[in-house]
């Protein structure tokens, strides 16, 4: 296999892990490029649920890198081995950088129907087995821009046996090196790039072994898999990822899989993750919900010189969701259940509320409706509450990566802390800087807002909803609340707990 085109680029390493840097070489061109961390545009079949492409670029800064996934295209091969010119060109995406997956990350899988030799994917039309042949068939077929390879990733459930876990790593390395040797001697492929999976379910030490290995193949990065939102305690998942990443390589990128919510994106940045999937907006639009946490600054002038403390405090709209979300202290595996980031708008008490989803917000749906519009189009199941539901979750999420990555380059990420919030534990979240690019644009503003981590007294953040900065401009305060019953953490407070060697 030919060197890899793709190259990690890093500028800035921040708190020992976190990565600040561009992906570039992208593309069978190499002209592309990914700024590190950043998300993936998450899409069925190509397309971003509920919008065209004429609809998806209104909104700004997208991510140069589309997900498709073999979930959605395996039951079309036939038809893309008819049309010969690769999904790229069957789909109408002409500049962007195709990435191909397994599994579609907005569904958790069915477990159960991994074989030594197959693993299945589930499509509209039901179950689909694929051999490492079959795989490989469909990847020339699709003609991505790189691929993560086959792997056995049934072992996220807690309850899953160490037997089980080692035989989930040591397929997967199997498949790897299968697909590898297909890859080489394949003419379709050349240029194409190959991510390994790192399994090892949620013992450290198949996790360790696993990502040793994987790094060993010639693996452009690394796709980590068996993290889903709600699969184990954000201290563990943290924990292990850390010891994972010790084991890779820094010049390669690694993709988290199934992680999605912005609390615990930003913990996993600071264990060392590079790149996400973009799947949380399409989710929290499937519920009828909209976006609205964001960040602020709250300047304390007695710490002249030093840096601002941040308010992270709840929406009022949010205050009796997370009440209900948290109550149970631990992770949730239901995806679809609401979080704490969101409000939902199918709620009556949005009838009459004619303000917009997030003020401030340059997107299309805030500039042009109301709350109470989209709460309207909800109950009436009109197909465009979709469509502008879509529109702002998209925009907000990844303006949400782009202030990530404005605050890591201006030093304002700090260490994670704990605070307690009606007495459940809600992790304290690296506040990044936020800006509203859009609106930044059109008002010639160039100044930025920025947090940093650090969580004030809960009656110190319950002042005003609005402040003011030196040109007399308001700021609206809202929350970026903490995980639903799991608990970011250093580290330093939970340990790994090692397999028991007599469990099967």
């Amino acid at each position: 296999m030919a060197g890899s085109r793709m190259k990690l680029e890093l500028c800035r390493v921040a708190h020992g892990r976190s990565r600040l840097g561009v992906l570039t070489g992208l593309g069978r061109t190499s002209q592309q490029s990914l700024d590190v961390p950043g998300c993936l545009l998450y899409t069925h079949f190509g397309t971003v649920p509920h919008l065209t492409q004429d609809t998806l670029h209104t909104v700004s800064n997208l991510p140069a890198v589309t997900q498709v996934t073999l979930s959605h295209i395996a039951e079309h091969q036939e038809v893309l081995e008819e049309f010969k010119d690769g999904f790229r060109k069957f789909a109408g995406l002409h500049d962007t950088v195709l990435y191909c997956s397994l599994h579609d990350p907005a569904v958790l899988c069915p477990t159960g129907y991994t074989t030594n030799k197959t693993v299945s994917v589930w499509g509209s039309g039901g179950r689909m087995e694929l051999t490492v042949a079959k795989f490989m068939a469909l990847q020339k077929t699709v003609q991505p821009d790189w691929y993560q390879s086959m792997a056995d990733g049934e072992t996220w459930q807690s309850n899953t046996s160490r037997k089980r876990v080692r035989k989930s790593v040591d397929r997967t390395l199997t498949h790897l090196d299968e697909c590898l040797l297909v890859h080489q001697n394949s003419q379709e492929l050349e240029g194409v790039e190959v991510f390994g999976v790192v399994e090892g379910g949620d013992i450290l030490e198949e996790r360790v072994r696993s990502a040793r290995e994987t790094a060993k193949r010639p693996v452009a990065g690394f796709c980590l898999d068996g993290f889903q939102s709600g699969s184990m305690d954000q201290a563990l998942k943290t924990q292990l990822i850390s010891a994972v990443i010790k084991e890779l390589p820094e010049d390669k990128p690694r993709l988290l899989q199934g992680v999605g919510r912005p609390d615990e994106v930003l913990a996993c940045v600071e264990a060392g993750v590079d790149l996400f999937e973009g799947f949380f907006p399409f989710q929290v639009t499937e519920r009828g919900c909209a976006l609205c946490f964001d960040f602020d600054v709250s300047l304390d002038p007695e710490c002249a010189g030093r840096a601002p403390h941040a308010v992270l405090k709840l929406n009022d709209d949010q205050k009796d969701t997370v009440g209900e979300t948290q109550q149970n202290g631990d992770p949730c595996l239901d995806q679809t259940q609401m979080t704490s980031f969101e409000i939902n708008l199918n709620d009556k008490r949005y009838h009459d509320d004619f303000s917009p989803l997030v003020e401030g917000c340059g997107c299309y749906c805030c500039k042009n409706h109301q709350r109470a519009y989209l709460h309207h189009l909800l109950v009436t199941n009109e197909l465009l509450a979709g469509v502008l539901l879509m529109i702002h979750n998209t925009a907000h999420y990844h303006g949400f990566f782009g202030a990530l990555r404005e605050a890591l380059a201006s030093e304002k990420l700090d260490v994670l802390k704990r605070q307690k919030y009606d007495g459940a534990l809600m992790p304290s979240i690296f506040t990044a800087c936020f800006t509203r690019i859009s609106s930044a644009r059109e008002d010639g503003n160039q100044n930025v807002a920025a947090l940093t981590c650090g969580v004030e007294a809960k009656q110190q953040g319950a002042g005003d909803s609005e402040s003011q900065d030196p040109h007399g401009r308001n700021h609206h305060k809202y929350s970026l609340p903490g995980a639903m019953g799991g608990v970011v953490q250093d580290g330093h407070h939970h340990s790994c707990v090692p397999a028991d060697p007599s469990t099967d």
